[in-house]
């Protein structure tokens, strides 16, 4: 039994070695790492501190100073306007 039990191991090492040129501790080591660096790089690009949020962010920004600009003109045109009837209703 235990030469057949190591012909499989060996059949299936050699499967890996032969079409991958790496042994079996290496193939699932390397196998591990590619995972773990997958599932950081989708954190990265599509998780709650992503680039895509961040980008977001930027375009909200932006938007946020534009209204702001606008109501500041607005604000000085009605502070102008309440000005003006106030010296008129004191007359």
């Amino acid at each position: 039994m235990h030469k057949d039990d190591l012909q499989l191991d060996d059949d299936t090492s050699s499967f890996i070695q032969k079409y991958l040129g790496l042994s079996a501790k290496t193939f699932f080591i390397s196998l591990f790492i590619v995972i773990v660096f997958s599932l950081y790089l989708d954190t990265l690009l599509f998780g709650n501190y992503s680039l895509e949020v961040l980008l977001n962010l930027m375009e909200y920004e932006t938007f946020l100073k534009e209204e702001i600009y606008e109501l500041k003109h607005e604000n000085a045109a009605l502070q102008k306007e309440y000005f003006e009837l106030k010296e008129l209703e004191s007359e």
